[in-house]
């Protein structure tokens, strides 16, 4: 095999089993990475490991239990024989849980929300951050968070509890970047817009909100984001070549962030 951008790294990888998670996993693995890919549903865990290759193992685990995130490092450790960085991608919509307008927003919904989005992205960070500390090296945090955290939508996107977890962890993530510089820990932050994911199927398969997501993210045509379009920037983040890159948040987006949207007049 041709070493890639991220050779003989060990990556573990917080909600790698579906989604963005499972696609930057593939692309690590092609990159020369060694991943663990970490997610509760043991058959998704199955399954990634199969998409993946001989160079990815998994552990089930709900990411917002404390020992989780710890355990899947160790499992890294124990298995590849070191641990270089993570990739949080674990989180959610609390929808369903009552997320939504402030004026509806349940106190179930918040919490569930937090609990998915920011609860499971401290424990995990926390986790790798003592793992670097203890076998003094350094390392790459690389957190997920939204294009919806900065720049909202509110007609077609309003979970506010949501919007503010994703907000949260922009300065989350700059303040544990400033803090573990002197470590050679860098924190950094991918922000996308809407991307086709298992999430998204609700607003994939309205046609209101997909010709918004035309004119609200007109790069290539207009489309709705794939994982890949991800992928090549969580590469940089996670390799050697980001040495000197801390405390950023780099928006995927197609243009949301500076494009106005035209909705429907229906």
């Amino acid at each position: 095999m041709i070493k890639g951008w991220l050779a003989d790294k060990k990556i573990v990888i917080v909600g790698g089993t579906t989604g963005l998670g499972l696609s930057a996993a593939k692309t690590f693995a092609e990159e020369g990475a060694k991943i663990t890919v970490v997610g509760r549903n043991e058959q998704h865990c199955i399954e990634a490991v199969s998409a993946v290759g001989e160079q990815c193992i998994a552990y089930c685990g709900d990411a917002t239990e404390p020992v989780t995130a710890k355990n899947a490092i160790e499992y890294c450790v124990n298995n590849f024989g070191g641990f270089d960085g993570l990739y949080h991608v674990a989180g959610g919509s609390g929808r369903k849980f009552g997320d939504g307008p402030l004026h509806e927003l349940s106190l179930e919904g918040w919490h569930k929300t937090f609990e998915m989005n920011l609860t499971s992205l401290m424990l995990s960070n926390q986790a790798a951050v003592k793992w670097f500390l203890q076998h003094n090296k350094g390392g790459s945090i690389l957190n997920m968070s939204s294009v919806l955290g900065t720049y909202p939508s509110p007609v077609h996107f309003a979970t506010h509890a949501y919007a503010a977890c994703k907000s949260a962890v922009l300065g989350f993530t700059k303040s544990i970047a400033a803090y573990y510089a002197k470590n050679n820990i860098r924190g950094n932050v991918i922000a996308p817009s809407l991307v086709e994911t298992p999430m998204s199927q609700r607003a994939t398969g309205s046609e209101p909100i997909m010709s918004f997501i035309k004119t609200k993210q007109p790069l290539d045509g207009g489309r709705i984001g794939r994982t890949d379009d991800v992928n090549g920037l969580a590469c940089y983040f996670m390799s050697d070549h980001s040495r000197f890159t801390t405390g950023q948040v780099v928006y995927v987006d197609g243009g949301w962030s500076v494009s106005e949207g035209q909705l429907s007049k229906e």
